[in-house]
């Protein structure tokens, strides 16, 4: 069996990636070291910041895409979620189509049969989770303001190697605290998150779009499931 060459845009954060590259292996069927799917991974932590006004995140990452499509690879995967709001320059730049987290996360809360998902995210994700989560007739949930600020400390503490208790419990007010204000399901719309934060730790059902995109990836590049259509 012939299977497609993966190529991850990753590196926001390191961890993050890391995190995905183990669940793609995980999910991987294998007997043997020939089983498992090629990858082809760029891991650059200097990406900009995708957070930041002005950003040239989107240059950078076509040009890591057109390194990966130069290097072999095939269909692309970009564990951040931040990061997907340059999807079409990315696949523009290379000409691979790229399997959508953002899609997926929301696909999922639909199929849950919730109306109103609380998304645990950046701004930019949050604003990309509204459209997609609106387009399948389903509000959105977010933190107030001086909690969403929270939020993104106790992110960049996890980004710094932090992944206490202290962080834990943070994370995990956020998900009570969106519960609160009425969502009945809960997206992780940031690869962090997941890392602090299971299933177990909310009373909402979370959707964790990280894992999901490991999961797509494995399905994809080994023919079980079609390659996404690429955005123009």
């Amino acid at each position: 069996m012939t299977k497609l060459i993966l190529g991850v845009l990753g590196g926001m954060g390191p961890a993050a990636t890391l995190e995905f590259l183990t669940r793609v292996q995980a999910y991987t069927p294998a007997k043997k070291d020939q089983d498992h799917i090629r990858v082809i991974a760029d891991i650059n932590p200097e990406a900009p910041d995708r957070n930041g006004p002005g950003t040239q995140a989107g240059v950078v990452l076509a040009e890591m895409a057109g390194g990966l499509q130069g290097a072999g690879a095939q269909v692309l995967a970009m564990p951040c979620n931040t990061a997907h709001a340059h999807a079409s320059l990315i696949q523009r730049a290379c000409g691979l189509p790229l399997i959508d987290m953002i899609d997926l996360g929301a696909e999922a809360a639909q199929r849950s049969g919730a109306m109103r998902a609380g998304v645990l995210g950046t701004k930019g994700a949050l604003k990309l989770y509204r459209e997609y989560l609106a387009a399948r007739a389903m509000g959105l949930v977010t933190l107030p303001q001086d909690s969403q600020d929270a939020f993104m400390e106790t992110i960049y503490r996890i980004k710094a190697g932090d992944r206490g208790e202290e962080v834990r419990l943070e994370m995990q007010g956020y998900a009570a605290e969106l519960k609160g204000l009425g969502a009945d399901i809960l997206i992780a719309g940031c690869t962090e998150a997941p890392l602090v934060i299971s299933k177990g730790d909310t009373r909402l059902e979370m959707i964790d779009p990280g894992d999901l995109l490991a999961r797509r990836a494995v399905g994809v590049c080994m023919g079980w499931e079609p390659l996404p259509l690429r955005q123009s």
